[in-house]
């Protein structure tokens, strides 16, 4: 008996091809839109997926050759910073460190094999908190996915992204974009690279599910133990009645994912064709541990760089550090914000590039990246760890 296709709600395909095309800035064939559709929502009949495309072209999607199709500039997509700037966009340098505006896959695909030796990055927890109608919110202080908490004893505290509201459908693009971000980073990188990826205790398992099946090495987790505003309150208009129930864990760590490229032989062997296949020790009796103390960003620090994720350099210079066992190579940031990891790096002494879709970001890390590189510069950050 042949298998009866099950009855979609309205705009279901529609959305999932939407999804699909959103995480491939360079679009896809017929062949692989279907099957990326069907990976997502289900069996679904092919026809209907090719009658939407044409039916929608050009006002939905553009058809670049016969049989591929990407969505159109104009059509909202996960992780819209803005427009993406043309290729003529100069980059910003300073010292060693070197600073693109332009979307991070797009970057990559664009880039050399086997010339990048490590990434170190803060990504967009859920992509939808930086879309630009969210960021425009954020901006103006008013509602959307952003939690903007108020004044306390006259400290003002940083807004905090609310995931718990995320659909399904939120979901699925976050894992369908990341894994579309490591496919594209996978050839940038030499063998045996460090990839350190900022995550969230509720979206961690997505994004380290994208990252295994794209073919990285899960090597672990760095757990930064710091104290933060998410999680620990009352039932929401019940508090009074429930007083002695928390609704989910107060947090106090955040999980920075920890993937590798996979190696070349043995590790020391990796180590001498590449540098890489390793961590570098804060000294040679000292191991680098997975557990950093930490403490929120310094309003001194967010000062210069008024970002809403941006993280303290006494942690990021730590992780930066240990991400070339060698202390030598290239560290990345596709996902550059304020500029801070480039900022790490330049104190630890190594070259970096970093890319920033978002164009007030952009401008932001201009002038933030040489001000946190010299901010507490003579602090000894190795024997924090």
């Amino acid at each position: 008996m042949p298998h009866r296709l099950s009855k979609r709600r309205p705009g279901e395909v529609r959305d999932a091809i939407v999804t699909v095309l959103a995480a491939l800035p360079s679009g896809a064939t017929i062949a692989d839109i279907e099957t990326r559709v069907i990976d997502r929502i289900g069996k679904v009949a092919g026809s209907s997926i090719r009658s939407y495309l044409r039916l929608n072209t050009p006002k939905l999607f553009a058809r670049t050759q016969r049989g591929q199709y990407l969505l159109r500039e104009t059509t909202q997509a996960p992780y819209a910073g803005g427009r993406t700037p043309g290729k003529g966009t100069a980059p910003f340098r300073y010292g060693r460190a070197t600073l693109y505006r332009q979307d991070c896959i797009q970057w990559l695909q664009a880039q050399q094999a086997n010339s990048v030796h490590a990434v170190v990055t803060d990504p967009p927890y859920g992509l939808v908190e930086y879309s630009v109608e969210q960021q425009a919110k954020l901006r103006n202080g008013k509602g959307g996915i952003w939690r903007i908490p108020p004044s306390f004893d006259g400290a003002k505290r940083a807004p905090l992204p609310r995931f718990t509201v995320l659909r399904e459908k939120d979901l699925q693009s976050l894992d369908e974009f990341f894994f579309v971000w490591a496919r594209a980073l996978l050839p940038v990188l030499v063998p045996g690279a460090n990839v350190l990826v900022a995550s969230n205790p509720l979206l961690s398992y997505l994004v380290s599910g994208a990252l295994a099946r794209a073919g990285f090495e899960r090597r672990g987790e760095i757990v930064r133990l710091v104290m933060t505003m998410r999680g620990g309150d009352r039932p929401k208009a019940a508090h009074v009645e429930f007083p002695d129930v928390s609704v989910m864990p107060r947090a106090m760590w955040e999980p920075w994912l920890a993937f590798r490229k996979p190696l070349e032989g043995r590790a020391q062997d990796n180590l001498r064709r590449w540098g890489t296949g390793g961590f570098r020790r804060p000294s040679r009796d000292k191991p680098f541990g997975d557990v950093i103390m930490s403490s929120p960003t310094h309003k001194a620090e967010r000062s210069l760089a008024p970002h809403p994720s941006l993280k303290p350099q006494a942690f990021l210079r730590q992780v930066v550090r240990a991400s070339l066992p060698l202390g030598e190579g290239l560290v990345l940031d596709p996902f550059a914000g304020s500029g801070s990891t480039l900022a790490a790096a330049e104190v630890v002494g190594y070259a970096s590039v970093g890319v920033e879709r978002d164009p007030q970001y952009y401008a932001m890390a201009c002038k933030a990246i040489p001000k946190l590189a010299m901010h507490r510069k003579s602090v000894n950050y190795s024997l924090t760890l």
